[in-house]
């Protein structure tokens, strides 16, 4: 009888007994190049250590640019992925958020700024932002979930219920740290426009009492002018907001300053609901993940690329 090809015995396996075969071949090669290992290593921790020192610099000297090369790599990188790996589920999606995002930041940019696009921006931006966080929440459970071995009374495998949980996380995460930064330059951008904010220095405009700094519109309106009524918010510094513009301004677009005076704004006294609070988590989360998945691509690369010049393959 002619033997059996070592491969169809793989194909034959399940998921798990070929993992569990090749994860063994891997031990087998490697065996004997401890000192390789240890050394390639040391030039991980050591390049994770001057990547960590020379970003933190950048990011400390030249905000503004670190903001920006940071937001085009986490826009570029995942599609980069995606085309070489086929995700054609994340390909439509990103191509979807990138198509309104854009013509969002267009309205933004626009001169003169029309007085409807600053609150169309911030509907948007907090709109992605309540889905992403949303999303990422039922990833998480859904990865409890398993991990507790609750899929089984479901009749659910392990691997699906995971694999769903991770997509979902990953989804949340990467959507609510682009949406945040497109809304921090948006939100700079039209501040600036309006002319009651600058970033470094005085505002080019003096703010009276009934004008919100964020939306220039007038906060009260007479009973036969056409404008929005709603609700006003005061900073301690004073100055008045529609409730709206000044939640959007901290919330979706990170400043935690008065849009007017720079003043530092009490994000605690402005979140008196207590879910508000884990919104605020949330953010900081995000920003915290922006260097995982903006810069960790890149510094693996570099560290792929010194492995190879040093032959340590």
């Amino acid at each position: 009888m002619a033997g059996v090809h070592p491969q169809d015995d793989l194909l034959k396996m399940t998921h798990r007994e070929n993992w569990k075969v090749q994860h063994e071949r891997l031990h087998v090669k490697h065996r004997g190049h401890e000192a390789m290992h240890a050394e390639m290593v040391m030039i991980l921790i050591a390049t994770l250590v001057v990547a960590q020192i020379v970003l933190v610099q950048w990011k400390q000297r030249h905000h503004r640019s670190y903001n920006l090369v940071t937001l085009v790599q986490m826009w570029v990188v995942p599609l980069y992925f995606t085309i070489k790996l086929y995700w054609w589920r994340f390909l439509s999606m990103w191509g979807m958020f990138s198509v309104i995002t854009s013509y969002v930041i267009f309205r933004a940019t626009r001169r003169p700024l029309s007085c409807r696009t600053p609150r169309m921006v911030y509907k948007w931006f907090l709109l992605i932002y309540k889905l992403s966080y949303a999303v990422g929440v039922l990833g998480y459970l859904a990865i409890m979930f398993t991990m507790f071995g609750f899929n089984v009374f479901f009749r659910i495998k392990a691997e699906d219920s995971m694999d769903v949980g991770v997509i979902m996380l990953f989804y949340g995460l990467y959507y609510g740290v682009m949406g945040r930064d497109f809304a921090e330059i948006c939100s700079d951008y039209m501040a600036s426009t309006i002319g009651y904010y600058n970033k470094g220095g005085m505002p080019s405009r003096s703010l009276t009492d009934d004008i919100c700094a964020v939306c220039g519109q007038r906060i009260l309106v007479d009973v036969e002018e056409e404008g929005l009524i709603e609700d006003t918010y005061q900073l301690s510094c004073g100055h008045i907001f529609h409730e709206f513009c000044i939640r959007g301004w901290c919330i979706v677009g990170k400043k935690q300053t008065c849009p007017y005076c720079n003043e530092k704004v009490d994000m605690k006294r402005m979140m008196n609901n207590p879910w508000e609070k884990t919104h605020v988590l949330y953010g900081q989360l995000l920003d915290w993940l922006r260097y995982l998945v903006a810069w960790q691509p890149i510094i693996i690369g570099v560290v792929h690329g010194i492995n190879f010049a040093l032959g340590l393959e």
